[in-house]
């Protein structure tokens, strides 16, 4: 595979005034935060558009530019039912969880918990989203880094320290409000790239194919199913794991998990969250409809331009090396062939009565995609010192924009991944610090200190999530496809502490000792049944949920002492 991997100069320079200009404009503007309020919550005078943005940028990481064009490349249209319970989750958040959060003037989520039941619940609920969003921000580093290393021969360790030490300096030095107004920024130059992105792919295809005719290509190819009804559990994404697993993961992620509680506990009233929410519930369906969108166009123009067999150029430099070279060298002649044929079927303009050929010539194809990846899988095997991968997902898009886009663009969408890579763990990085800094640090080691001790103490905490975050991306593996890892992190975790808040919302009559080992008992139920794959992780969410809130009521009826229940 023919990969241009060195950048031209017009591109460095788009890229680097991009980066340099987020990072200097957010540590300049936010240079004098000296109190908690100014620091952890930006001084709580955010309008409803910053919160909205930096709702949306918090989400997007670069994991979502990267491998959601990827997934559409692969499986279509499909995966945009994951959002289905998106807009849903909002108005509850908007609704329930927002106006109690501005009546107690929390911190952070996991404050109220403790007013609701005790300080172990509290902590305990800190802790579960320490450990997966550490995790979490650890891959929203290492997503863009062993890509962007893979395809254009940058050092992955240089990559990895880089980002994050981009991100450490204004998060550290101006708290959410750096965080918030950078977000602005970085969305912004994410919109205009993307849409330049999708014009470009347009303007490649042949003069006689038309944005009608790109979908009807696409739909001959089963690209363009959006909706699947069935209530097959197998099926990773229907409408119904959507609506009911990804609005529980939605809850819970919105609702109760501080990198997103932060922003916008950050607004100025009551009144300007809610709307930055609905804005975000509004806004981000049809956005990860258009990335996936994107990502079907991409295929379109395989249709008429080679595509190589595998996008991952690591997976073909081993492959060349290797004893399986002629092995696979017959598997590519096979898929050009195939490409050949379908591209004469386009060419011609395609016709309806055409549609069986074309899905028996992609039903012959991915049977040689998948007996390439089994050659790839063998060479992992035997490699012992580096993880050879055969998804290749996450490097569709990336291949596309380094070899079809002029000069001056790849810079700018380079420049896209980079700042959503950043957005979002800059996001993290500051939520992690401040629910160390005020659920654990405050309460449950120090309390009788000034507000500039516990400013320079979420700094301090800050720094080190960050260099924890650079360590866990300079050790990750790439894994399937990395929008679902972070999804999947999430869903292990949320459902849990979902359940938690709704048992704090609207059971009162639960105490803290039975909310406390419920969660314990749940969070080890969760993990077994996702390593024992006996549930599709999106429905992990609603377990997780259904579980810590029945055993907790099932322990307050009968255990309902607190005698009886010594921790």
């Amino acid at each position: 595979m023919e990969v241009q991997s060195k950048l031209h100069a017009i591109d460095w320079i788009v890229l680097s005034i991009t980066l340099i200009f987020i990072v200097a404009y957010g540590t300049y503007v936010t240079r004098k935060n000296t109190n908690v309020t100014d620091y952890i919550k930006g001084g709580s005078d955010s309008k409803w558009w910053t919160i909205g943005l930096s709702v949306m940028a918090t989400q997007a990481s670069a994991i979502t530019f990267l491998s959601t064009p990827g997934q559409a490349f692969h499986s279509g249209m499909g995966f945009v039912q994951f959002y289905f319970g998106l807009p849903i989750a909002m108005v509850i958040i908007c609704v329930v969880f927002i106006p109690i959060y501005h009546k107690l003037k929390v911190y952070t989520a996991y404050e109220f918990l403790e007013g609701r039941f005790d300080l172990k619940t509290r902590s305990l609920a800190a802790i579960l989203f320490l450990i997966q969003r550490g995790l979490a921000a650890g891959i929203t580093i290492f997503a863009p880094a062993i890509i962007l290393s893979a395809v254009l021969g940058w050092d992955l360790l240089m990559l990895n320290i880089i980002i994050g030490i981009l991100v450490i300096i204004y998060t550290v030095s101006g708290g959410t409000k750096a965080v918030n107004v950078t977000q602005k920024q970085q969305m912004i130059i994410i919109f205009i790239g993307m849409l330049i992105a999708f014009f470009m792919i347009m303007s490649q295809l042949p003069e006689n194919i038309t944005f009608k005719n790109a979908l009807e290509i696409a739909g001959a190819s089963n690209k363009m199913e959006v909706l699947d009804f069935s209530f097959d559990l197998s099926n990773r994404y229907t409408v119904w794991t959507g609506i009911l697993g990804g609005t529980f993961l939605m809850l819970s992620y919105f609702g109760t998990d501080q990198s997103q509680v932060q922003r916008y506990l950050s607004g100025k009233s009551v009144r300007e969250s809610q709307l930055g929410l609905i804005f975000n519930g509004l806004l981000k369906v049809p956005m990860q409809f258009f990335i996936l969108l994107i990502g079907v166009m991409v295929f379109v123009f395989y249709q008429f331009n080679p595509a190589p067999l595998n996008f991952n150029p690591d997976a073909n430099d081993e492959i060349r090396k290797s004893k399986y070279a002629q092995e696979y060298s017959n598997l590519v002649s096979k898929h050009r062939e195939i490409e050949k044929t379908k591209k004469a079927i386009f060419a011609n303009g395609f016709q309806e009565n055409e549609k069986r050929r074309v899905q028996q010539l992609n039903v012959a194809d991915l049977q040689v995609k998948k007996q390439a990846k089994e050659i790839i899988d063998k060479i992992d095997e035997e490699n012992l010192l580096k993880k050879i991968e055969s998804n290749d997902k996450d490097y569709v898009f990336i291949h596309f924009i380094l070899n079809n886009l002029p000069r001056g663009l790849i810079g700018l969408l380079l420049a896209v991944i980079l700042s959503a890579a950043m957005s979002s763990t800059a996001s993290e990085l500051n939520a992690l610090a401040s629910t160390t800094a005020m659920d654990l640090y405050k309460r449950n080691v120090i309390e009788n200190k000034t507000e500039k001790h516990f400013v320079k103490a979420s700094k301090w905490f800050t720094l080190a999530w960050g260099i924890l975050a650079i360590s866990v991306a300079c050790i990750a593996n790439l894994f399937d496809n990395l929008i679902q890892l972070v999804n999947i992190i999430g869903s292990i975790f949320y459902g849990n502490v979902l359940g938690i808040f709704l048992l704090a919302f609207f059971i009162k009559f639960v105490k803290g000792n039975a909310v406390f080992i419920a969660a314990l008992i749940t969070q080890t139920i969760i993990i077994a049944v996702y390593l024992l794959d006996w549930l599709p992780y999106l429905w992990l969410n609603l377990l997780g949920c259904a579980l810590v809130m029945g055993i907790a009521i099932i322990l307050q009826i009968f255990i309902p002492t607190k005698e009886k229940l010594k921790i």
